[in-house]
């Protein structure tokens, strides 16, 4: 038996109760989804290749920056329209070809501070619209991450989004507890350093107010996180404590499971492969990865481009020959292809290292 057993739809972007029944399994079956940032059709497809080769789910996610890339860079953004554009518009490419490489994919994005929320409110415009026309919304599920705000406002906005999502069976993914460093703008380089762990208490409050309102929601709660690659031992990650969370939500609802709660792993990049398998023996069905993965797609350009120097100084004219063309090396389809697969195998690591390998 595998993933896609437990699935209605077997390939393409799954919505609703098909995400649910996935990262039940994937509780169950002791692997995460590795969730890749990306920001263009090629770091797409070097996702959706890395996960059909290893035969596994994987989530595609675009952050509010992605998403403007999506869009174009001279695209103005002053009111979220380019990350709403470019998200709309990613979405719907990723829907397009999804299927044909054979996967469940979850499509969504990723962080939305406080300041961006217009953007997310455009996406659930479409959403809406989209569930009209085809009865499922355009995203799988969604980000919000209001861990910068007060604990109180942080469930109370959260639960307002999820009430919105709800009648579409959307999921929806909030974070509590800060991760630290940067990513798209925001920066937690500074923070104290006890706002990087989340209280068992915090979890328990959001799951009761979330619960009641849908199913669809996962956690993301800081036990250490922090965005970016840092020396070994600068980050203190406690997966344990998430055993704690889980623990703690169990007795106080007495669920008959020991694993309530949906978590999130965010700031995955530069952590250990045993911190991973710790993380997801607690329960994470998902984990973040981005700058790996950024570092990764260079490679393959920068090697290309260095190891090839001599035949993209100019149109015409290379080491076999004054006269002799260079196009078939400055083409961009060639030195992209380049970047996409040394991304594709940075992926398939993590598929290894997260147990999503061979899991359909």
């Amino acid at each position: 038996m595998g993933a896609t057993d437990v699935l209605s739809r077997k390939s393409g972007v799954i919505v609703g109760d098909d995400v649910l029944k996935l990262f039940k399994y994937a509780q169950e079956k002791k692997f995460a989804i590795p969730a890749i940032n990306v920001t263009s059709s090629s770091t797409v497809v070097a996702s959706l290749e890395a996960a059909r080769d290893k035969k596994a789910p994987i989530i595609l996610q675009m952050s509010q920056g992605g998403a403007a890339y999506f869009a174009g860079k001279g695209v103005a953004n002053g009111k979220q329209e380019a990350s709403i554009a470019g998200g709309i518009a990613g979405a719907h490419y990723i829907r397009s070809i999804a299927g044909a490489y054979g996967i469940p994919v979850i499509l969504h994005t990723d962080h939305c501070a406080k300041k961006l929320l217009p953007w997310l409110d455009g996406l659930l415009d479409a959403d809406e619209a989209y569930f009209k026309e085809h009865g499922e919304p355009l995203f799988s599920s969604h980000m919000i991450d209001l861990s910068e705000e007060e604990k109180e406002w942080n469930i109370e906005t959260t639960a307002k989004y999820l009430k919105r999502a709800a009648p579409m069976k959307q999921w929806l993914e909030m974070e509590i507890g800060i991760t630290g460093g940067e990513e798209d703008g925001v920066n937690n380089e500074n923070v104290d350093n006890n706002s990087l762990y989340t209280q068992p208490e915090d979890i328990y409050d959001i799951y009761n107010t979330l619960s009641k309102i849908s199913p669809y929601f996962s956690i993301a709660a800081a036990f250490g996180n922090v965005h970016g690659v840092y020396k070994p031992g600068n980050v203190k990650l406690h997966p344990e404590l998430l055993g704690k969370h889980q623990k703690f939500v169990k007795d106080k609802t007495g669920s008959a499971q020991d694993k309530p709660i949906y978590l999130v792993f965010h700031g995955g990049s530069g952590s250990t492969k045993q911190e991973y398998t710790e993380a997801i023996e607690y329960g994470v069905v998902k984990v973040n990865l981005d700058t790996d993965l950024q570092y990764a797609y260079l490679t393959g350009i920068r090697d290309y481009v260095l190891n090839k120097k001599d035949y993209i100084l100019s149109q015409v004219g290379n080491p076999d020959g004054d006269d002799k063309p260079n196009k078939k090396y400055f083409d961009p389809r060639v030195w992209v292809r380049e970047g996409e697969k040394t991304m594709s195998l940075r992926v398939q690591e993590g598929l290894v290292d997260f147990n999503t390998a061979n899991q359909l």
